[in-house]
């Protein structure tokens, strides 16, 4: 009992299972086949079944009216020849045989019954040519304007078409310009990040972190003096920018240190030993 339960629980998930592996598989098939259908194929395609149909009917109709045609042959060589049984039993009376006259007037009402047969026939056929051709012309109707109705069913579809794709490219929302905006923001990205390296590099070599390799020995001496003149530059700028506020006279100030130097290196050059001219 316990197994048959334990059986009975496997087949039912198993069955679960396999009705959602169902399910999922036709919303796929069915998602799928949403985005490869076009509706322009599609009403063409209909409309060529409509075409096909119209002329299976128009078949139809020439089929009927054949057989219709068949039965008035066969009904007009009755006649003729019930016509011609008609003549010979006027024929036996005048010669005086009656028995003649009797088989052919006997075998012309035969003939009568098989026209008759043939008339109910050829009134079916005409009633069925008749509704088939009213069909044939209606069909044609029908078909002549789903065809206009199809033609601007599709204009208007590949208007719409045209439209949300402009659209979706001017938003950038497409999937092509989705693209290409990414393309175009990598290449902005790498361009920044190429124009902060050659940056950066051009700060170490100025600040002597690096070393260009390409430069001759002396540049190393010609950046230091380059450096005191940027500073003594530095120095006149802001006396003179002093001097123009009247915060001070750093100027006689340099002067009175020169002149200062200048007493001091005098005695020095004046104290010689003797005996040195």
């Amino acid at each position: 009992m316990a197994q048959d339960e334990k059986t009975k629980g496997t087949d039912s998930a198993m069955s679960g299972i396999m009705k959602r592996m169902t399910m999922i598989f036709r919303s796929k098939a069915n998602s799928a086949m949403d985005r490869a259908e076009d509706p322009r194929q599609t009403l063409d395609y209909s409309y060529q079944k409509q075409l096909e149909l119209l002329q299976k009917v128009r078949r139809g109709v020439a089929d009927v009216a054949t057989s219709r045609k068949r039965v008035e042959l066969q009904m007009t060589q009755l006649e003729q020849q019930g016509n011609k049984l008609h003549d010979q039993a006027q024929q036996g009376l005048a010669n005086n045989r009656e028995d003649l006259a009797r088989e052919a007037l006997t075998r012309r009402s035969g003939l009568q019954q098989q026209i008759s047969e043939l008339q109910t026939q050829h009134a079916n056929l005409q009633a069925e040519e008749e509704k088939l051709t009213l069909a044939s012309r209606r069909l044609q109707t029908k078909v002549e304007s789903f065809r206009t109705r199809k033609e601007t069913i599709k204009a208007t579809y590949t208007a719409a078409e045209a439209q949300t794709k402009i659209n979706e490219a001017f938003t950038g929302i497409s999937e092509e310009m989705g693209d290409v905006g990414l393309a175009v923001q990598r290449a902005e990205d790498k361009t920044a990040q190429m124009q902060a390296r050659a940056g950066a590099v051009d700060e170490l070599i100025a600040s002597g972190a690096l070393e260009d390799v390409t430069a001759s020995p002396g540049d190393d001496i010609a950046r230091e003096l380059d450096a005191l003149s940027a500073g003594t530059s530095v120095d006149a700028e802001l006396a003179a920018m002093k001097n123009q506020l009247g915060s001070g006279s750093p100027a006689p100030a340099i002067e009175a240190r020169d002149s200062d130097s200048a007493a001091v290196e005098t005695p020095a050059r004046e104290t010689k030993p003797e005996g040195q001219a």
